[in-house]
């Protein structure tokens, strides 16, 4: 099968696998999955979130219009308000980003004039949140006991059928006007977006007390 025969969406996908299993087995990944941090600890999580979301959100409505990202942007993936329920929570106050979530929140924002970038970070972002974050949201009230809230961020209920979301999603990717030079720029983004994440994990495992292996 030629490349162009490919759906482009298994193009990304295929491309940037290593960098997004990289950060899915990151230290501090590995250690929420295997219940060794502290409940304070993913709350750390949850306050760098509210940075990147709410830069991508507000670079999202920006583009609205644009015929290109638009179509990506709908209400129904909003994660601030579900951010903010999450934070209260927590009792998150005074809120501070670490500098690699600073430069996360300025790589986002700098899409606001390329559409293509948005979508990367878009991407990125939203289809890992229905993905491996359900499994996040499954794990916090039965290894760390959290319990009458704090998982809101994962609640994507709006949104329906997941399957049926991620096929109408994957088809905007695919139908997308980019041509060849294009889908590559955005691939990398992708990647970029990836390492991104992973320099903001590796910094929030940096800040924590190091659980015993």
């Amino acid at each position: 099968m030629s490349e162009t025969a490919i759906p482009f969406h298994q193009t990304v996908r295929r491309s940037t696998l290593a960098v997004h299993d990289r950060a899915n087995h990151s230290p501090f990944m590995g250690a929420l999955f295997d219940g060794r941090l502290q409940v304070a600890d993913y709350a750390r999580l949850v306050e760098q979130y509210w940075f990147v979301y709410n830069a991508l959100e507000a670079t999202g409505d920006a583009l609205a219009d644009d015929p290109v990202a638009g179509p990506f942007v709908t209400e129904e993936l909003r994660r601030v308000p579900h951010l903010a329920q999450d934070i209260r929570f927590y009792g998150l106050t005074e809120l501070e980003a670490l500098p690699a979530t600073q430069r996360y929140v300025d790589a986002i924002e700098a899409t606001a004039e390329w559409p293509g970038g948005f979508v990367a970070h878009h991407y990125t972002r939203y289809l890992g949140d229905l993905a491996g974050g359900q499994a996040i949201r499954g794990l916090l009230p039965r290894v760390y006991g959290v319990t009458g809230g704090g998982v809101a961020f994962y609640d994507f209920r709006e949104l329906g059928s997941t399957p049926r979301f991620r096929d109408r999603y994957r088809a905007l990717l695919d139908d997308a006007p980019w041509d060849a030079d294009e889908r590559a720029r955005i691939v990398a983004e992708v990647e970029r977006a990836f390492e991104l994440n992973i320099a903001m994990l590796t910094e929030l495992w940096d800040a924590t007390e190091q659980p015993a292996a």
